[in-house]
């Protein structure tokens, strides 16, 4: 248990560096664009898509509530053992973005999207997040293991 520990949490705080690296690039001025992406600084105050906004001081606390009871999932239902790296991955982005809504009032996004259709603005953290969870599931689906058991 000791190694999947160490990997878990070497993957958040990597994660971590490497995510509030990237966005004090921007914080601190850089921009660059293009046809179809567009470098910059946004902040959002919502999650995906600005949703939940509304919520304003509220929404990171909230965000503290589920990010504390994924965890405790992690460990009560004993998922390190699996998917240390990924669940590391999700954490450390997750923790990462929380931590931009105490510090900024709001999570720092610099990637816009726009050839074609307009995508929401996101960051780092926010493609960990969505590749982590598709690690997992992949993980999931091919695991021998888990069709054995049904």
């Amino acid at each position: 248990m000791t190694k999947f520990l160490m990997i878990f949490m070497l993957a958040i705080v990597g994660t971590i560096i490497v995510d509030q690296n990237i966005k004090m690039m921007f914080i601190h001025g850089y921009y660059w664009d293009s046809k179809c992406i567009s470098l910059e600084l946004h902040y959002n105050k919502g999650v995906a898509f600005s949703m939940f906004a509304f919520l304003g001081a509220y929404l990171k606390w909230i965000q503290v509530a589920l990010i504390s009871g994924i965890i405790a999932y992690i460990f009560y239902e004993g998922y390190l053992k699996k998917y240390a790296f990924p669940l590391g991955i999700l954490i450390g982005a997750a923790i990462s973005n929380l931590y931009d809504r105490f510090v900024h009032s709001g999570v720092v996004d610099y990637i816009a999207w726009h050839c074609w259709f307009d995508f929401a603005v996101f960051n780092y953290a926010d493609v960990m997040i969505n590749l982590s969870v598709a690690w997992i599931l992949l993980v999931y689906y091919f695991d021998d293991d888990r069709k054995i058991d049904n």
